[in-house]
């Protein structure tokens, strides 16, 4: 097992995808969350109504420990950025024939998928981290007299890596199933940013929310929305309740998913011609 960490682990470091990927988001969730505090620094200051209501409403979601959950839920949209990388690892395993001479060099077909998998989990491990440490950074920044309290709502953490995990398993699934990257790049982010939810939408307002059970909802909805949400009338705190005690739920939901994606690709890489 741990063979095949290293040797993927050589694969990807050598991958300049991977540090481009690493160096995006590295930008883009500091960047992101930076535009969101500023944004609230500046409905926040003054000495306007207006501004001392926004104060009362907000209170400061990147003070600790907010900070977890509001830069959980920022950075969980951009997911996207390390979807991509893991579907061009996966593609170009077909692309260049790798996954073959795997095969050649000794290892059993559940090893090649085991190695995809590790892959999946460095690149969610990475993504994570950055993460933590942006949300650390804010809360540090955003207000010093809370620093006492940095040890609360840090199961966010690893909320944040469940999530991450299970959507770039169905990333790879997708790359998996397809083989040809910019095929698999397309099918993706259009079912990630435009069918889903489009879909989601139409059965929240059809049916009784049935779209909680669609593949990237049910672990979107592990990180519910900044609990600054919850101040803006009683069905928005109705609501976030709610989105706060279904977490438990779908996290259960999220490890069936997840383990059946990969239980289907170990099951088709023993069946398929390589």
């Amino acid at each position: 097992m741990f063979s095949l960490i290293q040797i993927e682990w050589l694969k990807i470091k050598k991958y300049p995808a991977f540090w481009w990927m690493l160096g995006i988001v590295t930008l883009t969730y500091p960047g992101t969350n930076a535009m969101f505090y500023y944004g609230f620094i500046k409905s926040t200051s003054g000495k306007e109504v207006a501004n001392n209501v926004a104060k009362m409403l907000l209170g400061n979601p990147f003070a600790f420990p907010e900070t977890w959950h509001t830069v959980a839920f920022l950075s969980s949209n951009f997911i996207v950025i390390p979807s991509i990388l893991v579907i061009m690892l996966v593609t170009n395993e077909y692309n260049y024939k790798t996954h073959r001479q795997n095969i050649i060099d000794g290892w059993s077909r559940s090893q090649f998928v085991t190695s995809k998998l590790f892959d999946v989990l460095i690149v969610s491990i990475v993504t994570t981290i950055m993460y933590a440490l942006v949300a650390a950074a804010f809360g540090i920044y955003a207000d010093a007299e809370n620093l006492n309290r940095w040890a609360e709502q840090l199961q966010y953490i690893p909320l944040f890596l469940i999530q991450t995990f299970a959507q770039l398993s169905i990333a790879f699934l997708i790359g998996f199933l397809i083989k040809k990257a910019f095929i698999a790049l397309g099918v993706f982010l259009f079912y990630d940013l435009i069918l889903e939810n489009i879909l989601n939408g139409y059965l929240k307002w059809k049916t009784n929310d049935l779209g909680r059970f669609l593949p990237m909802e049910i672990s979107d909805r592990i990180i519910p929305w900044p609990a600054f949400m919850n101040r803006f009338g009683k069905d928005m705190k109705d609501a976030y309740t709610k989105a706060l005690a279904a977490i438990p739920e779908h996290i259960i939901y999220t490890v069936i998913l997840t383990s059946a994606i990969w239980a289907f690709c170990y099951y088709l890489h023993k069946r398929r011609d390589l």
